[in-house]
């Protein structure tokens, strides 16, 4: 399941956000909207966010760092299934930390969705374009 593109929803006073068309087939079974990095929202089917975690699971405990980055993705993790509409309803926790206002971007990021306040994905973007275009080294050796 590959997401891609970048969409332009919007948040109404409930907290709900309809699902990009092209992506609710694949997430109407169901989904988890976590805190991402960079202050988005991280969403992912059901499905992939079962995957991921059993990978922590397999990992040890033993480390503070995986402790630590589990416990704040999963304690903001919310399970979700889309209405007949397809939309979803955003938990207040989230719409905080993602400082959503009524203005959302939802990117594709491969195996998940990103949902960003448009204009924090604007100042994202712009910051991030230059080093983009200049990268000269491999990112992901044998990609490219």
């Amino acid at each position: 399941m590959l997401f891609l593109g970048t969409h332009t929803p919007k948040l109404d006073d409930k907290g709900r956000m309809f699902l990009p068309a092209k992506f609710r087939e694949r997430l109407a079974g169901g989904l988890v909207v976590t805190r991402g990095q960079e202050h988005c929202l991280y969403v992912f089917a059901q499905s992939e966010f079962e995957r991921v975690v059993q990978q922590w699971q397999d990992s040890p405990t033993s480390s503070k760092v995986v402790r630590d980055y589990q416990r704040i993705f999963l304690s903001g993790a919310s399970d979700e299934i889309p209405d007949k509409q397809g939309r979803i309803t955003i938990p207040t926790l989230l719409r905080t930390y993602a400082g959503l206002s009524s203005e959302c971007t939802v990117i594709g990021a491969g195996n998940r969705l990103e949902v960003w306040d448009s204009q924090a994905w604007a100042t994202y973007l712009e910051r991030q374009e230059q080093a983009f275009a200049e990268q000269s080294e491999e990112v992901v050796p044998g990609l490219m």
